[in-house]
């Protein structure tokens, strides 16, 4: 009995299931998957090199930006105008008719007396409301 519904049933997944449409219509399937799946791989790929082509494209401006900039800075250091300006900060020349003033050092500032400045303090009234503290400052209230 066991035997005859196990061939029962495999004579029902083969006309049923097994049939050649159904065989062709999963083939189809698997070569449109396979085709899906390596065209993301693609893309992933091409969008990997999009990123590294961008890096490599903002580097080479840099470099270019830099070497234009080292450029100008070599241009100036060959005027006039820098070579008598390092002249006279090196070597403290100056200009005919012109007279230097050497001054002696100035002593080292320290932080309590180049870093306080004297500004006023504004004075803001915490126990009125936030619309009264626009109150006046709007007309001018709290100006003393």
């Amino acid at each position: 009995m066991k035997h005859r519904q196990i061939h029962r049933i495999i004579y029902q997944l083969r006309h049923r299931f097994f049939t050649i449409n159904n065989i062709v219509i999963g083939i189809a399937f698997l070569i449109a998957l396979s085709w899906v799946w390596g065209s993301l791989g693609v893309m992933q790929r091409n969008y990997t090199l999009q990123q590294s082509l961008s890096r490599k494209n903002q580097e080479l401006e840099l470099a270019t930006l830099e070497t234009r900039n080292l450029e100008l800075e070599q241009a100036y250091y060959k005027t006039h105008e820098y070579q008598e300006l390092a002249v006279r900060e090196k070597l403290g020349k100056g200009a005919p008719g012109e007279h230097v003033l050497i001054l002696p050092p100035q002593p080292a500032k320290t932080p309590t007396t180049s870093s306080v400045s004297h500004t006023p303090a504004v004075q803001v009234d915490e126990s009125s409301s936030n619309f009264t503290q626009w109150m006046d400052f709007l007309f001018g209230r709290n100006s003393s």
